[in-house]
């Protein structure tokens, strides 16, 4: 008895499905086609080649929703099936043809389409299809070619002689017109196909989109708006509001961030609604991701592409968001494995210039292997020249971050070997400062493991860089003398008997800070000049013999910065100690290096 009641339920479920086949047309499936709603179409459409085998057209146009989603091998089976069904049906010989483009067969291009023309000449449809497939583009290509374009057009404008007012040769025109950026041609054929039928929808929207191509986004929307006024439930008209408003968006970042963050987020919603109304297919989700990324959305991102990767047959681009959501969701050792299953994934066509900047950054940024992110961050900049200074300064400021002052030093100087037409001062500046420091960082090592020898040729480097800046720069700036000057004193260090290596440097550092308001002078000025007045006490004092000279000096490294003053507090210091004044000891205690930072230099 459960098994009749079991069989009963399937039997009834099986009538209920065969009725609203039977409700289903060819009309509703190609509505259902135009709406982007192929699932359904294809179950409808499957459901017809069974109701109504003999009918060629229902096999064309399941054959033509599987071109539409890139599965070729079962477009070429329905088209098969269809010729079977009539071979005097025209359309799927077109169908045939189509297959014969996508694989750069040019000579079943043209035996098919002379079946098709043999079989159906009178039937307008044969002719616009034909037409849009010339515009189908082969795995690899990324724009119609002008010869494709050539032969699109010909087609249909022989079959515009057969059917005048058939307003999908008008639309086709203008897809054909707007593949090769020719936006006045396709707005004047999009608006003939809108003459013959102004309701048809498709027309509506591509007419939109010629618009937004040519940046008149608010007559675009108005489009789109036409087009959901006649349906609400169209989707493409959302999908194209939708990439309307990110182009828009894009157009106005840097002129107008409020209106673009709006128009992103706009971009969202009408994403969503189209979804909504549409399959949810992998192609679709796929391009609702790049939504989300532009919104700045990671965590609805990161959620939308690890679903993505759970499907048996997932575009290996999810992994890509996977790892760009991760970065900026600070997952970085799951970004780090997705980018680095993208990375094994993808081909190399695919492989965009940022996908290189994004795991370069994530392998940093996790710890997870340094080396590899700072040349993954190159590979970057080498791809994309216009990014070599940002590049090279994320990876100094990386470097500066560990206080590994050889290697800021070493980015810095590679980089201007990379970039030319440009003096690159702050560049060479920062190199020569941060030799300096690389020294000195030896030094200190030094005193701890004897095994370590500091490399003098740093300071060589240092000065050279420092000298370039000294001889180019029109506006001078402190810094730039008085890492000369601490380099030259470092070469200089017999105090007692100082050959003054370094005195034209600090004699620049007081003039380059004179030269400026003595009210707006900063803590860094001064202590320069405390530094400077320091150095110059030295001079007069053991190599001029000067001491009232000196004693002036020193007081004035006092008056500017106390803590930087190291000499004159300890010449003033013995001085008190004394019962009479007396000469300075014969060699006062080395001077410590410096606790100033300037620019790039950390101590």
């Amino acid at each position: 008895m459960k098994m009749i009641s079991k069989i009963a339920k399937v039997a009834l479920g099986l009538v209920l499905v065969g009725s609203s086949v039977f409700a289903q047309s060819l009309d509703d499936a190609k509505k259902a086609i135009d709406a982007e709603q192929y699932q359904k179409a294809k179950s409808m459409l499957k459901n017809l080649t069974v109701t109504q085998a003999t009918n060629a057209d229902n096999f064309f146009y399941l054959g033509w929703v599987y071109l539409i989603q890139e599965y070729p091998d079962s477009a070429k089976d329905a088209f098969t099936r269809g010729v079977a069904a009539n071979q005097k049906s025209g359309l799927n010989y077109v169908g045939l043809g189509a297959i014969a483009h996508l694989t750069n067969d040019a000579a079943g291009v043209t035996t098919n389409f002379a079946k098709a023309i043999d079989a159906s000449k009178k039937d307008s449809r044969i002719y616009v299809y034909m037409g849009a497939s010339y515009l189908l583009l082969p795995p690899g290509v990324k724009t119609v070619s002008a010869n494709d374009y050539t032969a699109a057009v010909a087609v249909l404008n022989k079959g515009k002689l057969i059917n005048p007012k058939d307003a999908e040769i008008s639309l086709e025109l203008g897809n054909a017109a707007r593949s090769q950026s020719s936006s006045t041609d396709a707005y004047t054929n999009y608006n003939d196909a809108l003459t013959l039928n102004p309701k048809l929808l498709t027309a509506i929207v591509a007419q939109g989109v010629s618009l937004e191509r040519a940046q008149n986004f608010e007559d675009a929307e108005d489009e789109f708006k036409k087009a959901i006024a006649i349906d609400a439930n169209f989707g493409p008209a959302y999908r194209e509001w939708a990439e309307t408003d990110l182009y828009w968006s894009q157009t106005v970042s840097h002129s107008n961030g409020p209106v673009a963050t709006a128009k992103v987020k706009e971009a969202v919603d009408h994403y969503k609604k189209y979804l909504s109304l549409t399959d949810n297919s992998t192609e679709t989700l796929l391009r609702y991701a790049l939504f989300l990324y532009n919104a700045g959305d990671f965590e609805t991102l990161e959620s939308v592409a690890a679903t993505l990767s759970k499907s048996a047959n997932s575009n290996a681009l999810v992994y890509r968001y996977i790892g760009y959501a991760s970065y900026h969701n600070k997952d970085y050792p799951a970004g780090v494995a997705a980018m680095n299953t993208w990375f094994s994934k993808a081909t190399p066509e695919r492989i965009l210039p940022s996908d290189y900047l994004m795991l370069g950054h994530l392998l940093i940024a996790s710890g997870e292997d340094t080396v590899k992110g700072v040349a993954t961050l190159k590979k970057y900049a080498d791809m994309d020249t216009t990014k070599i200074e940002e590049i090279y300064g994320d990876i100094a400021k990386m470097y500066q971050d560990k206080r590994n002052y050889l290697q800021v030093a070493n980015t810095y100087q590679e980089e201007i070997t990379k970039v030319h037409g440009r003096p690159m001062l702050t560049q060479h500046l920062n190199e020569g400062l941060n030799y300096l420091a690389a020294f000195k960082a030896q030094v200190r090592a030094a005193k701890t493991n004897p095994a370590i020898k500091p490399d003098s040729s740093l300071l060589t480097v240092g000065d050279t860089a420092l000298s370039y800046v000294q001889q180019h720069n029109p506006n001078p700036v402190f810094y730039t003398p008085k890492g000369r000057a601490n380099i030259a004193e470092l070469k200089d260090a017999d105090i007692v008997n100082m050959k003054g290596l370094a005195k034209p440097y600090w004699e620049e550092v007081i003039k380059v800070i004179s030269a400026k308001d003595s009210t707006k002078w900063d803590a860094r000025e001064k202590s320069a000049l405390a530094d400077a007045y320091d150095y110059e006490g030295n001079y007069s004092y053991y190599h001029d013999k000067d001491t009232p000279k000196a004693e002036e000096y020193y007081n004035k490294a006092l008056s500017y910065d106390p803590g930087e003053a190291f000499y004159a507090t300890n010449y003033f210091k013995q001085k008190a100690q004394n019962a009479a004044p007396a000469p300075a000891p014969a060699a006062t205690p080395a001077k410590p290096a410096t606790t100033k930072k300037p620019q790039q230099q950390k101590e």
